[in-house]
């Protein structure tokens, strides 16, 4: 029995070994048949992956042009050499800066050239636009700020029933509700 056992465990790695050695020479044959296209493949991978990293870089060394150009700006707004920085590097933060520089100056024409990099830049430069006029229009962004506008402009002009109406469109859970009802008060005659 123990020599029947042993040739059977002589045969079973046997087996196994030749299954392995049969396995090496599928994959050999799978290589030979596909080799250019997995050579192809890897070296398809290896350019993605070194442009994606190359891209990236050059990313970071924009941001860091342009963080630098701000930083230059905000010491010294008057340069224009950070300032074209700037718009080349990041032209998103030159239209934040732009819009900052026009609205802490409150100049109209200033903000009418403000680039709108965004729908929300939109918004907001047109709301501050109308506050300049004194004529606030409907903002997406503002919408209760300007309703308080409206009504600070009607109490002004002697129209509290009318700024009461539009006071009473604030909603009570919005952070300007309290300013809305120290408005209504005033209103009180």
């Amino acid at each position: 029995m123990d020599l029947k056992s042993g040739l059977q465990e002589v045969k079973q790695e046997l087996s196994s070994d030749e299954k392995l050695l049969e396995q090496a020479f599928q994959l050999e044959r799978f290589f030979k048949k596909y080799k250019r296209l997995i050579i192809s493949v890897g070296a398809l991978i290896l350019v993605l992956f070194i442009g994606y990293r190359v891209n990236a870089y050059i990313k970071q060394k924009h941001l860091e042009h342009a963080n630098s150009a701000l930083l230059t700006l905000q010491k010294d707004p008057k340069n224009q050499k950070a300032l074209l920085e700037l718009k080349e590097n990041n032209p998103k933060l030159y239209a934040l800066y732009s819009y900052s520089t026009a609205v802490n100056s409150a100049d109209k024409e200033l903000l009418q050239n403000v680039p709108k990099e965004s729908n929300f830049l939109k918004d907001v430069i047109n709301y501050h636009k109308s506050v300049l006029e004194k004529n606030p229009q409907d903002s997406i962004y503002y919408k209760n700020l300007v309703l308080i506008e409206k009504a600070y402009l009607l109490i002004q002009k002697g129209k509290k029933e009318e700024a009461r109406r539009v006071l009473t469109r604030v909603p009570r859970n919005s952070q300007l509700a309290p300013v809305a009802r120290l408005l209504k008060h005033y209103t009180i005659q």
